[in-house]
């Protein structure tokens, strides 16, 4: 699994709409500016500790929405998948290839 830090920026970019204005700055400040709890509070206005509760409110609600829709999970299966399909065009063994990338890409389709 990616790092935390990776992941929680992964899970903003499908789901970071749904979350408040707030919890947008603030999880832009940490995860994808890298700035401390401190700097983010002082940047915000708000207590270090408040920085923490928005922060885990977000982190929370973005694995909440990961966990019901799985938009993500389904992004990175079906990358995968398509890196295959593309090796095998890529770099053909001495078999057939065509029929296993036809059956990766009815496996993508089945997916969306």
């Amino acid at each position: 699994m990616l790092a935390k830090r990776s992941y929680m920026v992964f899970l903003k970019d499908f789901y970071g709409p749904l979350l408040t204005q707030k919890q947008q700055e603030a999880m832009n400040l940490y995860y994808e500016n890298d700035w401390s709890l401190a700097e983010v509070a002082e940047h915000m206005q708000i207590t270090r500790q408040a920085v923490h509760d928005i922060l885990k409110r977000a982190e929370n609600a973005l694995q909440e929405y990961e966990s019901r829709l799985g938009l993500a999970g389904r992004f990175l299966k079906t990358r995968q998948r398509l890196q295959e399909a593309y090796d095998l065009l890529e770099h053909p063994s001495g078999e057939d290839n065509t029929s296993k990338v036809l059956l990766i890409l009815r496996e993508i389709g089945d997916m969306l």
